[in-house]
Formats: C-alpha cells, structure tokens, sequence
C-alpha cells in the first residue's frame, strides 16, 4: 500500500497525517474475533470460549439435555426397531385392547387383577417367567404402576400397567389409572421387555 502526503514537513497537518496513517496500516492483517468467540482472550478457542460460557463443547448430536455421553447413557431407555409387518400386528392388538381399557376406566376398575382378567378374556395368554426371571411362555403382563417417592416416601399409584409380547420385535404397552388410560406400540427395551423403564440406571 502507498501513501502519498504533500505539504511542509515537519507541520502539525503534515504530523496529523502521518500519525493517522501509521495508525491505519498498523492494523492491516490482523485477524479479530469471530462473533461467537467474541470478547474471549487472544488465542481462546472456540471450545474453550464455550467452556468460559458455560456450554459444554462435548455436546452429542441428538442428546436430549446435552450432556457428555447422554446417547450412551440413555440406551437402555430407547425401544427397538420393529419391522414393518411387526408394527401392523401391534397396531391390530392395541387397537383390540384399547376399548377394554376404556370401559375399565369408565368403570374406574383399574386395579391389575381386574385388568388381567378382562384381558385374558381376549384370548392371551398370560406371561411367566423361569427360576431366573427369564420369560418362560405366555404373552402378557399385567402388573403394579411404577412406584414413586412422594413426600419423602415410596408410593405406588393406584392402576395397572400392561404389555402385551406381540413378536420378538413388537409389544402392546398400556396402562389405566384414576386419571387416563393410553395404549402404544414399541419394540421391547433392552433391559425391561415390553415396558420403558423407570429414570435413573
């Protein structure tokens, strides 16, 4: 770049000049903060301005609260995948026990032994299990609501919660209580089967 100033050297205009001059070039080819690192020290990476900030550079794709590890964590609550032809026989057994839980709910009988048997009316049959917990026969499971801590204490709500094995690959899961009722279809959780399991591992 080339400067070219006339007048008398040695003038306060001729000083002025060069002066703002060397000012300007003494700022070419320097590189200035990105907006999203702005106001970190000289040198502060991206991550470590994030860190600064208090936003976790280690943020997973697709995690739920951003925490490092949240996929890996939270696998066992992810159902599998069912197939195509799975997902079509659920859809046809939820919608066979769904008006059973309707009518249950608006009787407000939604303890498990009363749901068990209306549906077992319907022709399942009901799951057991070996000496080591492993399911030996049957399809469906009618059990207790979640407990929960209420107050200080252990509480389990009033209500039955259902799955119903479909396919290796697929599973009915419901529940009825004082307030609603719901039945879905999934893929079977790794750990738990057909039910989502409770939060915390």
């Amino acid at each position: 770049m080339s400067l070219s100033i006339s007048g008398r050297p040695g003038s306060p205009t001729m000083t002025g000049l060069a002066l703002a001059a060397v000012l300007c070039l003494g700022g070419c080819g320097e590189q200035h903060a990105s907006d999203s690192t702005a106001g970190a020290p000289t040198g502060t990476s991206r991550s470590t301005a994030a860190a600064a900030s208090g936003a976790s550079p280690y943020v997973e794709p697709g995690a739920g609260d951003g925490a490092p590890h949240y996929n890996e964590n939270n696998g066992y609550r992810r159902p599998g995948a069912m197939s195509p032809a799975s997902a079509t026989d659920a859809a046809w057994e939820a919608d066979r026990i769904r008006p059973v839980l309707k009518r249950l709910w608006e009787q407000k009988r939604w303890d498990p032994a009363t749901v068990r048997a209306a549906l077992l009316h319907l022709g399942y049959e009901e799951g057991r299990t070996g000496s080591k917990g492993k399911p030996h026969g049957g399809t469906l499971v009618v059990r207790a609501m979640n407990s929960r801590f209420t107050d200080g204490r252990e509480v389990t709500p009033e209500g039955a919660l259902v799955g119903l094995r479909v396919h290796t690959d697929a599973c009915v899961t419901a529940f009825v209580q004082k307030s609603n009722y719901e039945v879905t279809t999934n893929g079977p959780y790794p750990e738990t089967g057909c039910f989502e399991p409770p939060s915390g591992h």
